[in-house]
């Protein structure tokens, strides 16, 4: 019988050479499916990331942000510029199996280790890297930054109201995605190298990521004359799509409406003035018009209300809940979604576990980020470094 506590990626060697999010990330990912990961970290001040603070909230002397990505990993702390610790490293890279890089490019290959010269190292390494902008061209020097992405890419002209300037997404959105987006090349080239024992090099920045992201939108672009996004002036939810599709504020809350019938809706709450929009094609080039109209109108009753009304005709709304509202939630509690990590005898952190489930299991771990070199001794004697 299959042992039920092994994870899909049990047995690999991960070497995490990245910092801050976007390379971290990913490998995070993989060690919730129960890859080893092992950071290879600066002695000292290891990734800079322990000291990028989110509202100056810190644990055990390193950032909540450091802790929530490098969990349930390894340190080993290598000066990549000593001849010495350039060896041992090199020894860790023949017995691994993914190695992820996120510097500037130029770097690894300065530093001697290139994809040409790992491969050689190891020709079953699947090498991974993320850039800002790719490997060439006239941005590979700029700064692989994920406001920067979100600005250079068109997104932030998809948020916000027509009148209002570009807005950027409230979350490190480029990052995430293109961590993503490596997690899954990384997995298709395990996958090839199950059948011809060779590795490869997996690539992804955080435009192209970002660019990806938007693939619906700007595919009407490319299809639609070169038109630019025309936002709505009425609650913007969506640059291409038409009403009701936005958040309306009701009496005590807010209430989010996605796409339906226009005179359905309005039979459902009452407000006839909607009847007048039968065409679909209104919904789009009239909009604004009609969301002015539920504007005034759902302002008048609270959000339950409007609610009682619209489920249970299959409407589609929902409630807008805040973070404290959801965790209060039983659908919240049934995800089981939450878990407490610890480092070694120090304090615990609540976090959030893999949001993948297989084979009906949910993966969590316990285990801490790690402090700087923390396993470095163990790892030396355990490969004989």
């Amino acid at each position: 019988m299959p042992d039920s506590d092994a994870r899909p990626l049990d047995g690999l060697l991960v070497l995490d050479f990245s910092q801050f999010l976007a390379g971290p990330a990913a490998a995070l990912r993989l060690a919730d499916l129960g890859a080893r990961v092992i950071k290879i970290e600066r002695p000292g001040t290891g990734d800079i990331c322990r000291q990028l603070y989110v509202s100056n909230l810190e644990l055990d002397g390193d950032s909540t942000l450091f802790h929530s990505i490098n969990r349930n990993k390894e340190s080993f702390a290598a000066d990549l510029k000593s001849p010495a610790d350039r060896a041992a490293v090199e020894r860790l890279i023949t017995r691994a199996d993914v190695l992820i890089e996120n510097f500037r490019p130029g770097v690894m290959e300065r530093l001697g280790f290139s994809s040409a010269r790992c491969t050689e190292l190891n020709p079953r390494l699947v090498y991974a890297s993320v850039t800002g902008y790719g490997a060439e061209g006239p941005w590979v020097d700029k700064p692989g930054q994920d406001l920067l992405a979100q600005s250079v890419s068109g997104l932030v002209w998809l948020n916000g109201n027509a009148d209002q300037p570009p807005l950027p997404f409230g979350l490190a959105i480029a990052d995430l995605t293109a961590s993503a987006h490596l997690v899954q090349g990384i997995l298709a080239c395990l996958v090839r190298r199950g059948v011809t024992g060779r590795g490869g090099r997996v690539e992804a920045s955080l435009l192209e990521s970002i660019l990806d992201l938007q693939f619906e939108v700007t595919t009407t672009f490319l299809n639609d004359g070169g038109r630019a996004p025309a936002r709505s002036a009425v609650n913007n939810g969506h640059a291409y799509l038409g009403a009701p599709y936005g958040v309306y504020a009701t009496a005590d809350g807010y209430l989010a409406l996605a796409m339906g019938s226009i005179p359905r809706l309005g039979e459902l709450l009452e407000l006839p003035a909607l009847a007048g929009f039968a065409e679909p094609k209104l919904w789009f080039t009239r909009r604004d018009e009609i969301k002015h109209l539920l504007v005034a109108h759902l302002a008048t009753r609270p959000t339950a209300h409007w609610l009682a009304r619209l489920e249970p005709a299959d409407y589609w709304c929902a409630e807008v809940l805040s973070w404290s509202q959801l965790w209060a939630t039983e659908a919240f509690r049934v995800l089981d979604f939450e878990q407490e990590v610890r480092r070694d005898d120090g304090p615990a952190m609540k976090t959030t576990r893999c949001p993948l489930r297989i084979d009906g299991r949910r993966f969590k771990s316990s285990r801490g980020a790690p402090r700087v070199g923390q396993h470095t001794t163990a790892i030396r004697t355990e490969f004989a470094l």
